[in-house]
C-alpha cells in the first residue's frame, strides 16, 4: 500500500512541475507581446488583437493546468484504492480454506471426534476406594494384588479425580457414588445405572461399605459423636447425603459433650462425615469435631497410633489392622461410580471391559464404540 501511495505522490509532483514550466513559458510569451506592443504603439494602448491573443493564451494555460492537476488527483486516488484492494485481497480467506467455510480435509460437520487413546486415572495405593475397586473388578491375581496399569495417572482424592476426568475427553476413573455430580458422567455397569436404589436392590454390582474404626475405649465426647452417627438422626443424614443407610440404634439421646474429637481417613467417607458433623454441631453447639481427610490406610494408622479418635475407611479393615487392636463399624453403604468425561458418547461397560481398561489391556476408545 505504501508503494502505491508513493508512486501517486511522485506522479502528482511531476505534473505540478510540468504545469509550472508551462506557466513560466506563458509568462515569457506575454512579456514578449508586451514588448512588441510597446514598440509598435508608443501610446501604450494595446490593440484589440493583442488583447485577444493574451486572453486566449491565459485561458488555454489555465484549462491545461486544471486538467493536468485533475488527472494527477485521479491518479493519486486510483493508486490508493489499488493498494487497499491488494491488502484486502491478501487478508481475505482463500477458496477452500477453513475460514472460508469450505472443506479443509478435517472433520466434516456433524461428525463425532474420535476420543483416541484411553487415559486411565486411578487413586493412590492407600485409598480405600482403590482397594475396593480392585477387589470388585477382580484387578488382581495370585502373583499381583493390584493389576492397575502402570501407565495410569494417580490422584490422591475424590475432588482431584473428578476434575481430572472432567478436563480430559479420553479419561476414565472412579469415585464414591455419593460424591457424583454433573461435572462427569457415570457409566452403567453390566446394564445397571449407578444409583443408590440399584445399589440397595443389588442390581448395581459395584458397592462397598463405609466403616469407622476405633481402638479401645473412646472418650465421652468421641463416644457421643459415635452414638449420633449410628442413631436414627445420624442415619437420616447418611441417606439425605446420597448414601445407603444401615440399621440404626434408635433416636439420639446424647449428653453435653466437652472436648475435641479428631476424625481422620478416607476422602470418600469425608463428605458423609462432614454432613454428620454439621448436623451434630447443630444439636450440640459446644461440640468440637475436627475432620482430617487423607485415605483409608492413613486413617487406620492414625487410629492405631492414637493420633485420632475415630478412623474412616471406605473398605473392610485388613487383618493386620485388626491385629493391632482396631474394631470397625459400618456406618453406610456406598456405590463406586465408574466415570468418564461428559463428552464421551459411551453409555456403559461390562465388568470385564472395565477390567480390561484399568489393567491396560484395552488402550483405545474405538474398541468400545
Amino acid at each position: 500500500m505504501a508503494s502505491g501511495m508513493e508512486g501517486a505522490m511522485e506522479m502528482e509532483g511531476a505534473t505540478e512541475m510540468e504545469s509550472a514550466t508551462e506557466m513560466e513559458g506563458a509568462m515569457e510569451m506575454e512579456s514578449a507581446i508586451e514588448m512588441a506592443s510597446g514598440k509598435e504603439m508608443e501610446s501604450g494602448m494595446e490593440t484589440k488583437m493583442e488583447t485577444k491573443m493574451k486572453t486566449e493564451i491565459e485561458k488555454k494555460m489555465e484549462t491545461k493546468t486544471k486538467k493536468k492537476m485533475s488527472m494527477s488527483k485521479c491518479a493519486l486516488i486510483a493508486a490508493a484504492c489499488a493498494a487497499l484492494i491488494t491488502v484486502a485481497g491478501c487478508s481475505a480467506p482463500a477458496a477452500g480454506s477453513p475460514s472460508g467455510g469450505a472443506p479443509d480435509g478435517g472433520q466434516t460437520p456433524g461428525q463425532e471426534k474420535s476420543l483416541g487413546a484411553i487415559t486411565v486415572i486411578s487413586r493412590e495405593d492407600g485409598s480405600g476406594t482403590r482397594s475396593a475397586f480392585v477387589e470388585l473388578f477382580e484387578l488382581r491375581d495370585d502373583s499381583n494384588p493390584d493389576l492397575t496399569a502402570a501407565s495410569a495417572e494417580i490422584t490422591n482424592n475424590t475432588a482431584v479425580m473428578m476434575t481430572s476426568v472432567a478436563g480430559n475427553a479420553g479419561a476414565i476413573g472412579y469415585i464414591s457414588l455419593g460424591s457424583l455430580n454433573d461435572s462427569v458422567k457415570a457409566l452403567k455397569i453390566d446394564g445397571a445405572e449407578a444409583s443408590t436404589e440399584n445399589v440397595s436392590n443389588g442390581s448395581y454390582p459395584v458397592s462397598r461399605p463405609f466403616n469407622i474404626a476405633v481402638k479401645g475405649k473412646l472418650s465421652p465426647s468421641a463416644q457421643d459423636f459415635f452414638d449420633f452417627i449410628m442413631s436414627a438422626e445420624g442415619q437420616d443424614v447418611i441417606e439425605q447425603s446420597g448414601y445407603i443407610r444401615v440399621p440404626d440404634s434408635g433416636p439420639y439421646s446424647g449428653a453435653k459433650p466437652t472436648g475435641k474429637v479428631v476424625v481422620a481417613g478416607s476422602s470418600s467417607v469425608s463428605p458423609a462425615m462432614d454432613a454428620l458433623q454439621e448436623a451434630y454441631v447443630a444439636i450440640q453447639p459446644g461440640a468440637e469435631i475436627e475432620i482430617q481427610q487423607s485415605d483409608s490406610s492413613s486413617g487406620m494408622n492414625a487410629t492405631i497410633d492414637g493420633i485420632c479418635d475415630i478412623g474412616m475407611a471406605s473398605r473392610e479393615l485388613k487383618d493386620s489392622e485388626i491385629e493391632k487392636g482396631l474394631t470397625s463399624t459400618k456406618i453406610a453403604i456406598d456405590g463406586i461410580a465408574v466415570i468418564v468425561n461428559n463428552g464421551n458418547p459411551l453409555d456403559g461397560l461390562a465388568s470385564e471391559q472395565v477390567r480390561a481398561i484399568f489393567s491396560g489391556e484395552a488402550k483405545e476408545w474405538t474398541e468400545f464404540q
